[in-house]
């Protein structure tokens, strides 16, 4: 018998092997009671093959550990420690138990280094590729609840990391992929590190919750860096009801995005503005708090703030121009 075929395996079996050695209960109890005074937090995230990522060049054990990070990412950016995860796999003929094991894998990896208490798997055939389905909940605690601030003009906007990279390290693996179909030889992506790196394995400190409490950092607003910066912004403008300011000079990038740029004829700030794959934290903060957060959130850049309505959202150039955003999915008021 084969160990590697489901169809030999039978996917009740599969499971019970997936969770062996982890400190996970595949029959545990995926919701949980939140504290008094806390509220519940939860979203879903949804990663197909050939559209979110591609196989060819993308490690399984990365996919997964990145997948968990963007579900967590997103209950951070809503201020909500990570409780419970729900994963669905769909899973194609040409992957077989090893494939998912890896996958697996770093599923895990990520869930215990964001501190989830329980995680769920579902299994499933596709036609149509690997699709990875993934809800999660997390638990708003009484302190964000009570202390955040309502929005206000002039609270400042930060960001937890580099923008752009992540979509210009998939156009380097692109890239590379194209070649080797054309000659056969690897490519070698070693000066390109880092913001490949960007792109299959983002980075996300599970102690921001903890540092925001602990320095008494309370957050006006947040959300997730996902589809770009201008969509971000877009999304804080709606949810404020206020204008956005953003300064092209405040933001961060990996250190060769502009000779890679060049490089690859991609702007690096289109790609923080609309390349997405990013997951960056971006938080308002109000501007009494700037000392606090530049003394104990220095992980974090300063690159903006919420400005009266009738600004809209704005990138402001070194020159002082203002130059309205625009994001796929967004209309702006001026157009018809």
């Amino acid at each position: 018998m084969s160990e590697n075929n489901f169809s030999e395996i039978g996917i009740e079996r599969a499971i019970g092997q997936l969770y062996s050695g982890t400190p996970f209960d595949s029959h545990g109890n995926s919701s949980f009671t939140p504290k008094k005074g806390s509220v519940v937090i939860t979203g879903n995230e949804l990663f197909l093959e050939g559209v979110d990522f591609d196989l060819v060049y993308f490690p399984l054990k990365h996919l997964g550990y990145k997948c968990v990070t963007v579900a967590s990412a997103y209950l951070y950016s809503k201020c909500a420690h990570p409780r419970t995860l729900d994963v669905k796999l769909g899973i194609s003929a040409k992957l077989d138990y090893g494939h998912i094991k890896e996958l697996w894998e770093g599923m895990i990896s990520a869930a215990k280094d964001y501190s989830y208490g329980s995680v769920s798997l579902e299994l499933a055939p596709s036609k149509n590729g690997l699709s990875i389905g993934i809800g999660m909940s997390g638990e708003k605690s009484e302190y964000f609840c009570e202390n955040s601030p309502s929005p206000q003009s002039k609270d400042l906007i930060c960001v937890s990391g580099s923008l752009g990279a992540a979509y210009l390290g998939m156009q380097v693996l692109e890239r590379g992929k194209k070649q080797f179909d054309q000659t056969g030889k690897e490519p070698d992506l070693s000066p390109y590190k880092m913001i490949v790196g960007s792109y299959l394995k983002p980075e996300l400190s599970p102690y921001v919750l903890k540092t925001l409490e602990e320095s008494g950092i309370t957050p006006s607003g947040g959300t997730l860096v996902k589809h770009g910066l201008a969509d971000a912004c877009m999304r804080i403008s709606r949810d404020s009801g206020l204008g956005v300011k953003i300064y092209a000079d405040r933001i961060p990038f990996e250190g060769n995005s502009f000779s890679l740029g060049k490089e690859i004829d991609v702007d690096p700030i289109s790609a923080a503005m609309n390349g997405g794959n990013d997951y960056r934290l971006l938080f308002c903060v109000p501007i009494m708090q700037m000392e606090k957060l530049r003394h104990d959130l220095q992980t974090f850049d300063i690159i903006g703030h919420l400005a009266k309505k009738e600004v809209g959202c704005v990138l402001v150039t070194p020159e002082g121009v203002e130059l309205p955003m625009k994001a796929q999915g967004w209309k702006n008021e001026d157009e018809d």
